[in-house]
């Protein structure tokens, strides 16, 4: 249900349950958590792309008949293990999604956990948790909201309308809109022009982003100074500077 191809420094995970529109239930969230943890390990891989399999959707949402039977203890009880929208946003390199089609509930909240977002013309967002009377549970309103601002979080979250791609483009939901089909393309380009640089560079410019969201502006600034502290120290960061006084390609060794 998940498949992995790794080549020239970039890992591309597909979702691939396209018969159910690439639904999330229990045993692709554990197979896609395993897949990533597997690949923070790896020094061949420095970027990763996460896409769905088929030709209607990344994910439309999580598997609701799967939970629909739950009491409320036993949901709980789900919810004190690791969940793969936090092993996501946790992976140490950086993660493009590709995105067309149906993204839905957890399908959105999955895309909202990765760094940089490529939607095509036929990518339809939304967080249906409302039609249910329930409410967004991974992400939906808290990375949403982060990403989008509070207004339109609200407005996403309340109304549980699909808006289409360009929307989404227009209020900073995806950071990149292209025709139709073209959504791994454009993946693909970013994710290469990302692994040419230091595996430490990167996963440094990863964290304190993460931080910026997360912290005050001078508690941020002080991390950042560390953490730039910390790439000039790496052999990388010596390597990239003397490149550039020398006047050729650096050799970055991931360390």
């Amino acid at each position: 249900m998940v498949a992995l191809a790794v080549g020239e420094g970039v890992a591309e995970v597909a979702i691939s349950r396209p018969d159910k529109l690439n639904a999330l239930n229990e045993a692709v969230r554990g197979e896609l958590t395993g897949v990533f943890d597997d690949l923070a390990g790896r020094d061949d891989v420095k970027v990763a792309i996460l896409h769905g399999a088929g030709e209607k959707a990344f994910v439309a949402g999580a598997d609701v008949g799967e939970f629909a039977a739950r009491t409320p203890d036993e949901q709980r009880e789900v919810y004190r293990n690791r969940r793969v929208y936090d092993a996501l946003a946790e992976f140490p390199k950086p993660v493009v999604c590709a995105i067309h089609g149906f993204c839905i509930g957890g399908g959105n909240e999955l895309a909202l956990a990765c760094d940089v977002r490529v939607a095509d013309a036929t990518a339809r967002f939304g967080q249906f948790e409302i039609r249910l009377g329930l409410i967004p549970g991974a992400g939906g309103t808290q990375r949403l909201a982060r990403l989008v601002g509070p207004g339109q979080a609200l407005r996403i979250g309340l109304t549980g309308d699909l808006i289409d791609a360009e929307e989404a483009y227009r209020i900073g939901l995806v950071e990149f809109l292209v025709e139709e089909g073209r959504h791994l393309d454009k993946a693909r380009e970013l994710a290469a022009r990302m692994a040419r640089w230091s595996p430490v560079a990167l996963k440094l410019v990863k964290k304190a982003v993460r931080e910026a969201c997360e912290r005050p502006l001078t508690d941020g600034l002080a991390t950042e100074k560390e953490l730039f502290l910390e790439a000039f120290a790496s052999q990388d960061g010596r390597e990239g500077v003397r490149a550039f006084v020398e006047k050729r390609r650096p050799r970055f060794r991931g360390r």
